[in-house]
Order: structure tokens, then C-alpha cells, then sequence
């Protein structure tokens, strides 16, 4: 779901440069390049790909464990920094980000434990 999201936010990103956009978007927003212009919908897809293969490899690799996990917790705490920019400072409703700031959310809670089972 977190990909999906991604992706599709992507997508609208690329719209929105291109000028083909009807509406305003939180992708026109300056809190949607969090990491040096790249567009967090960029950074989420890269994220969410990454951990689903260091998660099925981190089984037997202890680094790629801490890894995982430290992205799962930068990842849940920057989807807290975007959700409290939603709510406060943009007031705009984005089904996608709430989608995967949940799914972020739900990382933090189910990948410590699937790596430490």
C-alpha cells in the first residue's frame, strides 16, 4: 500500500511540473522535498522497495536488521513531521499521504518484530 501511494504521488508530482494538474496539490507544497528537492513521493518509492528486499534479506544479516530499522523509524518520524504539515500548516486532505503515513505507522510496529522473531 505504501509503494502504491508513493507511486501514485509520484506520478501527480510529474503532472504538477508538467503543469498538467486542474487542482492545487500537496505536491506543489515546499514540505513535499523534504531531502534536498527530491520529491518525498521520489524518496518514499526508493524507501518502501528497499525495505520489502532488506526485510526478506535481513533474516540471516544483522546490519541489514539495524538498518531496516532505522529506516522504519526515520520513515515513521518524518510521516508524523508531514502529517502535523497537513493538518497545520497546508489544511489539506491527501488520502495518499494519510495512507502512507498509516502504513509508516504500522513499520514501526510489525518490522522490529518480524526481524527479531
Amino acid at each position: 500500500m505504501g509503494l502504491y501511494a508513493s507511486l501514485f504521488m509520484l506520478r501527480k508530482t510529474l503532472r504538477a511540473q508538467r503543469g498538467g494538474l486542474d487542482e492545487p496539490s500537496v505536491v506543489t507544497e515546499p514540505h513535499a522535498r523534504l531531502f534536498g528537492g527530491i520529491p518525498n513521493a521520489l524518496v518514499g518509492s526508493v524507501y518502501y522497495s528497499l525495505l520489502a528486499g532488506a526485510v526478506w534479506l535481513g533474516q540471516t544479516s544483522t546490519l541489514l536488521r539495524w538498518t531496516s530499522v532505522f529506516a522504519v523509524v526515520a520513515a515513521a518520524a518524518t510521516s508524523a513531521f508531514l502529517a502535523y504539515s497537513l493538518v497545520v500548516v497546508t489544511k489539506r486532505d491527501c488520502r495518499y499521504c494519510w495512507t502512507s503515513h498509516a502504513v509508516n505507522a504500522l513499520l514501526l510496529i510489525s518490522v522490529p518484530a518480524a526481524l527479531w522473531r
